[in-house]
């Protein structure tokens, strides 16, 4: 069957059975929200928003366009106007796809929100999605993401990264007798592994 894209199947749905998603901070200055209004009063709603429907809850989960949505919610008169209906298009993906839609939508617009990218990077390790994946799926490179986690303070999220013997996280850094010391424990504890047969488990400094 031919990919159909989900535009051409825009639906009317009750402002009431929309809801933000859990992962974009959806933040905007007044003086941005307030053109927005300014513009749907006078041109209407040219775009739909995107959403994903959850059958069991009847809802429909905004992927992106939730500035729009706010812009209804807020001002009486586009309520009125609209009859209290949005324009959507339905989109059927998987959480760390939808994150990833967020992303390229806001991306393709030429806007760049830190606190949202830094906030997806976070859930979408969180979902088990690795380094390579985000960079694949949503369009960046691996500085990118590594900046991305250093803004969240997270130490779980550079478990993908490999860093230098010279690099270490200011609140873990050792003087260069404690290093000594830390190699003769691994040595110590290599020897003892390697007398049972056994593996040694993993150290992470």
């Amino acid at each position: 069957m031919a990919f159909i894209s989900p535009v051409y199947n825009v639906i009317a749905v009750p402002i009431e059975k929309i809801v933000p998603n859990t992962y974009n901070p959806n933040s905007v200055a007044p003086p941005e929200m307030k053109l927005l209004y300014e513009s749907i009063r006078e041109d209407g709603y040219t775009m739909p928003i995107v959403c994903y429907y959850v059958k069991s809850k009847d809802a429909y989960v905004i992927v992106d366009g939730f500035h729009r949505y706010r812009v209804m919610l807020d001002y009486p008169d586009i309520y009125e106007r609209e009859g209290g209906k949005l324009p959507v298009s339905v989109i059927d993906k998987q959480l760390d796809q939808r994150m990833a839609s967020t992303i390229r939508h806001n991306r393709a617009r030429g806007s760049h929100d830190v606190d949202l990218m830094s906030n997806i990077i976070k859930e979408l390790h969180e979902l088990g999605r690795s380094d390579e994946w985000i960079s694949r799926n949503l369009g960046m490179d691996m500085d990118e993401i590594l900046r991305l986690k250093q803004i969240t303070g997270l130490t779980a999220l550079f478990r993908d990264v490999k860093f230098g013997m010279a690099w270490r996280p200011a609140e873990e850094a050792v003087s260069e007798e404690d290093e000594e010391e830390l190699n003769i424990e691994e040595e110590d504890e290599d020897v003892i592994a390697a007398s049972a047969d056994v593996e040694p488990e993993d150290t992470f400094i």
